[in-house]
């Protein structure tokens, strides 16, 4: 029997691990130290600690990951989505270490996950595509030349980033310069990688993506397509298959365009190749994501195809089961239910999920990593689940979502659930026309969102490790460093503390102090952004809260617990 080993956590670490157990393979999760005891653990045949509590030690460490499946004696290796599943580093390690990586090619993540390269297979294979650069640029003059020769607004991008990190729009040249310096330092801090292109930036555009599956020999099935368009800080929060409200025409554009693509590079494995679509019918390729997406499920259940099996077929050598695109049956929307506060512009909100009433009935799927009792943990992204619904049509679909969405709890961490109650009630999502665009939430429905209360913070999970024998063998005894104080996680919720000392400037969220953006002595008005947050995977801006002279109270790179005074404003 195969053997393989999830490179990841949560949701999608139990999607695979219930694939495998459906095709016949042992399953193997890893886990962070604060993932001890979580659902993936739970349900893998076998687990494996990789003896650490950030992401940079646990899952994104390619050596714990290998000893991990040499430990185990895995045949294969899944990366599931985030982490390391765009890594063509990580893809070379797994092959190298004679094991079968479940993913595309090692050259075509390179090839297609440079966007710049990208851009460049796009323009061979004549798929549509936007004026820009295809060559890192040089500095902040090149970006205001493109400006003066192709107009405002124009797109500065990170070339080698994701998740709308990296990015800035901007409308004034005499902002062009600065924005370039902007996106380059958020590259480097979020990729590693400070390089950056420009293209002409599309207004209010919708967000349209092609689902993939090539067989590594050239040919590539399009699966079906997908509207991500509902999007805040351009990270998708509701999906839906198939694309409302695109013309026939345009349908075969964007999947003939995605199909030759993949084909350019001879794609193996599930990919999704994006597009945007214009308010004045303009579409222009985007980029390639070279793995499983989290959206995958409304792709699957429009067609019936189960992406993460043919993922086990393509890769074990057993080639794609169909070969034509399957035409869409009814349709299917996916709401991400992150712990984020939509009243406080989505701000991540970690804690303890005290209770959970799950929806169920005809049409209704969950797909999660969370139970009752479980933690969203500080170190890592805030989704807690995804709730998937189907029905014969787009309005059929949308009442079942009314009624899912009224069945569903969540106590403890803030979610965004009252956002996306109150989301498909809009008219311009419910219309046939479809009137929403990547910006809409920002502009229509932020300002609307209430406040939730801010959950009591997640009890430190760091592991202690002692050494211990067992009959004659050492090893290391792991053991929760809250069980040895006897203490228990809190599970009251509170709203942040009344400060002591009025001038103290506080941390909106656990996580990262990124940098300051203004120096230490400097005067600062109220609502000014001071410092950049990296919190659960996303940026936050620290705002003063009154005018007066900032004083650093944290240097950049420490870690920050939530409503930790970082600086002092006097």
């Amino acid at each position: 029997m195969k053997k393989v080993l999830i490179a990841n956590r949560g949701e999608i670490a139990v999607r695979v691990i219930r694939a495998c157990a459906e095709a016949g393979y042992g399953s193997v999760a890893v886990y962070a130290d604060q993932d001890a005891d979580a659902l993936h653990v739970r349900l893998a045949d076998e687990a494996v600690g990789l003896d650490g509590s950030t992401a940079a030690d646990t899952y994104l460490s390619i050596a714990a990951l290998l000893r991990a499946a040499a430990d185990s004696g895995a045949d294969a290796v899944h990366p599931g989505y985030g982490f390391l599943s765009e890594s063509a580093d990580f893809a070379r390690a797994v092959e190298g270490a004679g094991l079968v990586w479940i993913g595309p090619a090692p050259d075509s993540i390179d090839a297609l996950g440079d966007k710049m390269t990208a851009r460049r297979i796009a323009q061979r294979v004549n798929a549509p595509l936007a004026a820009g650069t295809d060559q890192p640029l040089e500095g902040p003059a090149e970006a205001v030349a493109f400006a003066e020769e192709h107009g405002l607004p124009i797109a500065i991008k990170a070339a080698f980033g994701g998740g709308g990190r990296g990015l800035k729009v901007v409308r004034e040249l005499s902002e062009v310069a600065e924005a370039f310096d902007a996106a380059t330092r958020e590259a480097i801090v979020a990729f590693g990688r400070g390089e950056c292109f420009v293209e002409r930036f599309l207004e209010s555009p919708r967000h349209i993506e092609v689902q993939v599956l090539g067989d590594g020999q050239g040919e590539i099935v399009v699966v079906g397509d997908r509207d991500c368009s509902m999007q805040r800080r351009n990270q998708k929060l509701i999906e839906e298959a198939p694309a409302p409200g695109l013309t026939v025409e345009q349908r075969s554009e964007i999947h003939d365009a995605a199909r030759r693509i993949c084909a350019e590079v001879s794609y193996r494995g599930a990919g999704t190749v994006e597009f945007l679509l214009a308010a004045d019918g303009t579409i222009s390729f985007l980029e390639v994501n070279t793995r499983l997406q989290v959206e995958h499920p409304v792709t699957e259940e429009v067609t019936g195809v189960d992406l993460v099996r043919e993922q086990f077929r393509i890769a074990f050598g057993d080639g794609l089961s169909f070969r034509d695109t399957p035409e869409p049956a009814g349709h299917a929307f996916e709401f991400r239910i992150n712990a984020e506060d939509p009243g406080r512009g989505f701000l991540p909100s970690p804690g303890l999920v005290e209770s959970l009433r799950i929806p169920g009935g005809p049409g209704v799927r969950w797909d999660s990593g969370i139970e009752a009792g479980d933690a969203v943990q500080p170190a890592f992204d805030s989704m807690i689940a995804k709730l998937i619904v189907h029905a014969d049509s787009r309005d059929a679909a949308l009442i079942r979502a009314r009624r899912a969405l009224r069945e569903l709890s969540v106590e403890g961490p803030a979610t965004v659930i009252p956002f996306d109650r109150l989301a498909v009630d809009e008219p311009e999502f419910q219309t046939s026309t479809f009137a929403v665009h990547t910006q809409w939430i920002e502009s229509t429905l932020l300002p609307r969102l209430e406040p939730q209360l801010r959950p009591a913070p997640v009890e430190d999970a760091a592991l202690q490790r002692f050494p211990v024998e067992i009959d004659g063998r050492r090893v290391m005894l792991g053991v929760p460093a809250a069980l040895l104080r006897g203490l228990g996680s809190s599970t009251v919720q509170a709203d942040a503390p009344a400060s002591a000392d009025p001038a103290e400037l506080r941390a909106p969220a656990p996580g990262t102090l990124v940098r300051w953006l203004v120096d230490d002595g400097a005067s600062v008005a109220a609502g000014d952004a001071v410092a950049v947050l990296d919190a659960m995977k996303m940026e936050t801006q620290v705002t003063a809260h009154r005018a007066g002279a900032l004083v650093h109270g944290a240097e950049a790179g420490a870690a920050v617990a939530a409503d930790a005074v970082i600086g002092r404003i006097g």
